[in-house]
């Protein structure tokens, strides 16, 4: 077919993205993000996995020698020039800060050094390892860098007063620039709660805008945090500082007396809407998931294994000779979603693991054999029921955590969850096609924890505009919407003449009239993000737009 297209000879759907789409698309494994085939024989759908498997098992083996020559160069240090980045959405700091110039590579010795006190820092001071994923983190390290030998850091007083007054003021000056924004797009305020090392409950309240989030305040509500009415002020007095016209929804999580704050709002703001944490309910989805009772017994079983290994450290040497230096374990912002990582990482590693349990360094050792766990890890490797459960297990749970990837990656998740969780449910029912008993049972508990929390009319409405929805003729369930659109209007214009405008702007927007018919309009559907498509192509739909 015409560009990187092609046809399925199956289910007939046409596919962009050329061939590696099409083996996903046969391999009807749902978290790949392409909807699997209905009509595919199962013959086909078995050597397209192993095709598949061997490709996956091509790129690991790979990275192998990679691996251990960054160990002989480093003595078990890996660097960080030399290991893989990770990719993160920018921060607001860097947004207010411009990227550092590039420099020149260091020396290996002086690499090695520089890394080796950058470690100490992190142990001395406990800090969360996560900070080294920050943009800001290699902004200072390049900043001090150009600073050359010598360089003296701010102390302590310096940055608690100067330093933290100059940066304030110049993020104070970023958001007034925002909040000009908010007269148009309006703004979403996120409160968020923690407990700190004095048990403290605190809540901090962000607001956020297409264009980024700041910081509002930070409240120690440990006094009156059951207290619904004191709560209700406290929030009240938060939308007083955006102003009522301005706000559009309150996220919060669960740690509230939801409910009662939610009518509290709904009640006296007309036309704000309360919504749920989305990372946080889909946190609730993957924990209900695990409580299933074969989910439970494979993740059981996983960890009877990887307690084996990791509590015997000549048994993780072992492992990890085995794996290519790779890791079974691998960790979450909670224990259902560490649970479902390492079943992943553990699948992935299930050639080499039956490799390692039958190999003569292993046989021979009698510091392996003669645990008595040593017989239960070598039968649960060899039963293929388990191997069986922990692939349905990874492929249901990876649908989730892609949404929870998606709605956590600091982009608005308002127009793109309601999307994210139908596509997540028809894969389930494509999955389980054959199986119904255990197609209800994972549908019942993300209707469940959808219907009671999370959805809200505000997604469906946003995705009903999404341009990347609306014009997908796959979308099937773009219909449903137009109810839950028709509720978000009628709460956000309350005058007759403003829902006339908008009803005739709305039939402009989904039959392609004006500015959505020119090619500029359609070829940005799908590659620029709904926010600034609005902006560029909303110009005879301004209520829309508003």
């Amino acid at each position: 077919m015409d560009g990187n297209k092609v046809r399925c000879k199956f289910c007939q759907r046409v596919l962009n993205g050329g061939i590696s789409r099409l083996k996903h698309h046969l391999s009807r494994l749902p978290s790949k993000g392409v909807n699997p085939c209905t009509k595919v024989r199962d013959d086909v759908t078995d050597r397209v996995r192993a095709i598949i498997a061997q490709k996956d098992e091509t790129k690991e083996n790979s990275c192998v020698p990679r691996h251990k020559l960054s160990e002989a160069r480093s003595n078990g240090i890996i660097s960080a020039a030399k290991a893989p980045m990770l990719l993160e959405v920018a921060s607001p700091i860097s947004k207010v800060f411009s990227t550092a110039t590039p420099m020149a590579p260091p020396s290996l010795n002086n690499q090695e050094s520089a890394e080796k006190s950058i470690a100490l820092f992190f142990f001395e001071n406990k800090l969360d390892f996560s900070v080294a994923r920050s943009s800001s983190y290699q902004l200072m390290i390049d900043a001090i860098g150009k600073c050359g030998p010598g360089f003296t850091g701010p102390s302590a007083e310096m940055l608690k007063t100067a330093w933290l007054e100059r940066i304030k003021s110049e993020v104070s000056l970023q958001s007034k620039d925002v909040e000009k924004e908010w007269a148009t797009t309006g703004c979403t305020v996120i409160a968020d709660t923690w407990t700190d090392n004095k048990s403290r409950a605190l809540i901090n309240f962000l607001v956020s805008s297409p264009s980024r989030t700041f910081f509002h305040k930070s409240v120690d509500a440990s006094s009156y945090f059951k207290n619904t009415k004191c709560l209700a002020d406290l929030f009240d007095s938060v939308i007083q500082d955006f102003g009522p016209e301005n706000v559009v929804q309150i996220i919060m999580d669960s740690s509230f007396n939801y409910t009662g704050i939610a009518n509290h709002i709904l009640q006296k703001y007309k036309t704000i809407f309360v919504s749920p944490c989305a990372s946080q309910c889909l946190n609730l989805i993957l924990e209900e998931f695990s409580k299933v009772d074969w989910v439970n017994r494979c993740i059981l079983q996983a960890q009877t294994i990887t307690k084996f290994i990791y509590n015997n450290a000549p048994m993780l040497d072992l492992m990890k000779q085995f794996t290519g230096g790779q890791e079974l374990i691998k960790t979450g912002i909670t224990k259902s979603i560490s649970n479902f990582l390492s079943l992943q990482s553990l699948l992935k590693q299930k050639s080499r693991l039956k490799l390692m349990f039958n190999s003569p360094e292993y046989s021979t050792n009698s510091s392996y054999t003669n645990k008595p766990q040593s017989i239960t890890c070598i039968a649960i490797v060899e039963d293929n029921d388990f191997w069986r459960a922990v692939e349905e297990s990874v492929a249901i749970s990876e649908l989730f955590l892609k949404v929870l990837r998606e709605v956590s990656g600091g982009k608005p998740a308002v127009g793109s969850i309601y999307e994210l969780m139908t596509r997540a449910k028809e894969s389930i029912r494509t999955y389980y096609i054959m199986d119904e008993n255990k197609c209800k049972t994972f549908l019942d508990i993300v209707d469940r924890k959808w219907r009671n929390q999370l959805h809200s009319p505000l997604h469906a409405a946003a995705a009903f505009l999404n341009p990347s929805i609306q014009y997908n003729p796959e979308m099937k369930f773009v219909p449903s919407m137009k109810e839950d659109l028709h509720k978000v209007l009628e709460i956000l214009l309350p005058m007759p003449d403003m829902r006339r405008d908008i009803t005739n702007q709305i039939f402009t927007f989904t039959k392609e009239r004006g500015m959505f018919a020119c090619n500029l309009a359609k070829e940005a559907r799908d590659t620029v993000p709904p926010g600034k498509y609005q902006i560029c192509y909303y110009v005879t739909c301004l209520c829309i737009k508003e």
